[in-house]
């Protein structure tokens, strides 16, 4: 099975940065598996499309999304940062509750956690070296850079 992602690195620090507008750039890079440099460069590149601007607060910066902004390929230039921010801003519920019928009157909830693949995915982005020593970044640097999508 391949491995890739819908959104580019460029979206994956747009969310990032609009989940949480006062991340530092390191925790930004450790969440979407890129380096801190790489992350560097893509704020400047959404700074100068216009989709964020950064602001110094005491010794942190704070990141400021520009939702009125639209988005940059022709397909999707009709959509907003605000369209996309209300659909991929709200964080992943730890648990969902699902209905199995037992019977005709009676009903079960069950109790389903979230699949492993992004706990293990995130453990992966710590840049600790597995049993061969190889870093486990090293797949997830190689992502694909360019628009949102």
């Amino acid at each position: 099975m391949s491995n890739w992602t819908l959104f580019s690195n460029h979206g994956h620090v747009l969310v990032c940065l609009a989940r949480d507008p006062e991340a530092r750039l390191r925790d930004v890079a450790i969440n979407v598996g890129i380096t801190e440099r790489a992350v560097q460069k893509i704020v400047r590149d959404l700074q100068d499309g216009g989709m964020v601007s950064v602001t110094k607060v005491g010794r942190r910066n704070c990141y400021r999304i520009h939702k009125k902004a639209s988005l940059r390929h022709d397909l999707e230039a009709q959509c907003t940062v605000r369209d996309l921010a209300s659909i991929v801003k709200k964080k992943p519920e730890p648990t969902q509750e699902t209905v199995k019928p037992i019977s005709a009157n009676v009903l079960e909830t069950r109790s389903i956690r979230p699949k492993a693949g992004k706990a293990a995915s995130a453990k992966a982005r710590t840049g600790k070296s597995d049993k061969t020593g190889k870093s486990r970044t090293s797949d997830s640097i190689k992502r694909q850079q360019g628009s949102l999508f």
